[in-house]
């Protein structure tokens, strides 16, 4: 038995915000200095690296459980199936609903619980949960999912990764540029034909790696002072471990596939660095001996940023629905999903579209 995903939905918020809107920041550094540049060349060598050049922000009276609750209603049309068939609501975040102007993220009643409020689901049955693993929590959600169905425990699940991280940012570090808000949800159920997921790869480096992504104090010295923290991470350390690893697992799952390298159509990474992913596909056909091919990896990150969670899935809708330029996916095309982050966690699974 194999599992597919036969509804996808997202919901891309309407704020639109633009490197130029940094321009008037105070940007830090760790240790509380200002820069030696001013904000033009900050956000210049931003975009050089991370490719970003807009994001999305939810407005003032949305959460991430509303982002996804929207996104959710999308997957479930476009599944056309009727919601209280659905088993398992699993919702990827790492913040909670944390509301505008707040300093207090709130994950009671769990954000699963709430969109299945939010969509009205009578069944006592439908289980709803939250996991916390970081970007890669949407692809572990499906990978949970297809543990379920294929145990038996469940026919239908809904996977959800949803966030606002635009309410967690310290905004005196420049990396609070990279970070967006949106949501993605999928429909997953067994497969009765080809299509579906053949291998996966799932693992959690944690003896060194644990706090290259975490909680801390504003770069700011007067802020500092209060209990709030900020998502900050050591982007160096990150960029080095990703390389060594993502790689490698995604070889790992490919060759457990059964599949070659030249099978692999479309490869959907999470969208956390432009430079990044590009350096992690080319370690990857490198690892075959292999050129990388033209248009292998559709991108989403200039226009939207890293959403984390909401990324891969918001990714995915976006291609199947035509909406980025030059790529496309037909029926029969093998992808690869893989993501790394918080954790260090790092996921992947073969796919049969």
């Amino acid at each position: 038995m194999k599992i597919k995903i036969s509804g996808i939905g997202s919901y891309i918020p309407e704020i639109k915000i633009s490197n130029t809107d940094f321009s008037k920041h105070i940007f830090l550094n760790e240790d509380g200095t200002p820069f030696g540049y001013p904000n033009d060349v900050v956000i210049k060598k931003f975009k050089s690296i991370t490719g970003i050049e807009k994001r999305r922000y939810a407005s003032s009276d949305q959460c991430a459980s509303d982002l996804a609750f929207l996104a959710s209603l999308k997957a479930i049309e476009n599944a056309r199936i009727d919601p209280e068939t659905i088993d398992y609501i699993i919702f990827a975040h790492n913040f909670g609903d944390v509301k505008h102007g707040s300093k207090q993220s709130d994950i009671i009643p769990s954000l699963a619980t709430r969109v299945k409020h939010k969509l009205q689901i009578k069944n006592p049955k439908c289980v709803a949960y939250d996991i916390l693993f970081g970007c890669p929590g949407w692809i572990e959600g499906v990978l949970q999912a297809n543990a379920f169905i294929k145990s038996g425990m469940a026919k239908r699940c809904l996977v959800i990764g949803a966030e606002t991280l635009s309410r967690v940012v310290d905004p005196h570090d420049r990396d609070s540029m990279i970070y967006s808000d949106g949501s993605g949800a999928a429909i997953i159920e067994a497969s009765d034909d080809e299509t579906g997921m053949l291998s996966y790869e799932s693992a959690t480096y944690a003896y060194d790696e644990a706090g290259y992504l975490f909680f801390g104090k504003s770069y700011n010295p007067d802020l500092k002072k209060e209990d709030t923290c900020y998502i900050k991470m050591y982007g160096r350390k990150i960029y080095e471990f990703a390389l060594s690893n993502v790689p490698a697992a995604m070889k790992s799952c490919l060759d457990k596939s059964g599949l070659g390298i030249d099978d692999v159509k479309k490869i959907l990474i999470h969208q956390a660095n432009e430079k990044m992913d590009e350096a992690i596909i080319e370690r990857f056909y490198k690892l075959y001996d292999k050129p990388v091919p033209k248009d292998i990896m559709p991108m989403s990150i200039h226009e939207l940023g890293n959403s984390s969670v909401a990324t891969v899935p918001t990714l995915l809708d976006l291609l199947i629905r035509g909406k980025i330029e030059n790529q496309e996916v037909n029926k029969g095309d093998i992808l690869i999903f893989a993501s790394v982050g918080a954790g260090m966690n790092i996921n992947a699974f073969i796919y049969r579209y």
